[in-house]
């Protein structure tokens, strides 16, 4: 299984980080200030939540002994992180993808980030990570993420009129719809973190009460 898992999140890793660096290179490419790219790249969830789930899968695997390795190797970090991915893919599936038209590198890339990704993620997150450990407290825990990046949107949108998402658009919607549309985001993330912890508790019954089966010789 150990080996399997290296495999597996070896590969996962090299995709996702593929995906981010064509992702780049093609917002990169489209004449904007380089700097100016930079931050709005790291200022879509998508991209922040992929590449946080790309260091989840490398750093336990490359350096299972540092600090960062061990934190990404805990199983209410991962769990945040699959539920962070997991909207990624809803919310882009149910509200953006009819928004544009990607196109040859771009709708690699896009497919890449916003399906093929989560869905690794994912399987990971069911497969390889013990069971029955997350507690309930880390679904609050777990907001102070998607907080911060609310909060960056907000300030940096107001200074630069720029905004990653359109449920997001100050200027075009105004302060009291978008403040609904973030309330209803933070009872998404909740809900999606709520039912994560309840199936890995579910899960670690199931595991338990294989575990503790007796054998009987034939």
């Amino acid at each position: 299984m150990d080996v399997t898992k290296q495999i597996y999140r070896a590969v996962v890793t090299a995709l996702g980080l593929f995906a981010l660096g064509v992702q780049y290179i093609l917002g990169a490419s489209d004449g904007a200030m380089l700097l100016v790219w930079t931050v709005n790249y790291f200022s879509f969830f998508t991209i922040l939540t992929n590449a946080i789930a790309s260091l989840a899968l490398l750093l336990p695997l490359a350096a299972p002994g540092s600090r960062p390795g061990r934190y990404f190797a805990r199983p209410a970090v991962r769990t945040a992180v699959a539920g962070y991915i997991i909207i990624v893919a809803a919310v882009y599936f149910l509200i953006l993808r009819h928004t544009w038209d990607p196109q040859g590198w771009q709708l690699i890339a896009d497919r890449m980030l916003h399906y093929l990704m989560p869905a690794l993620f994912v399987i990971d997150w069911l497969l390889f990570m013990p069971k029955g450990v997350v507690p309930w407290k880390s679904v609050l825990a777990a907001l102070l993420l998607p907080l911060v990046y609310i909060v960056w949107t907000l300030l940096h949108g107001a200074a630069t009129g720029w905004y990653p998402y359109p449920f997001l658009d100050v200027p075009r919607l105004g302060y009291a719809a978008v403040l609904t549309n973030i309330a209803g985001l933070f009872l998404v993330f909740f809900s999606v973190g709520l039912a994560l912890v309840t199936i890995d508790r579910l899960l670690g019954r199931i595991r338990s009460g294989a575990d503790a089966e007796p054998t009987h010789s034939r």
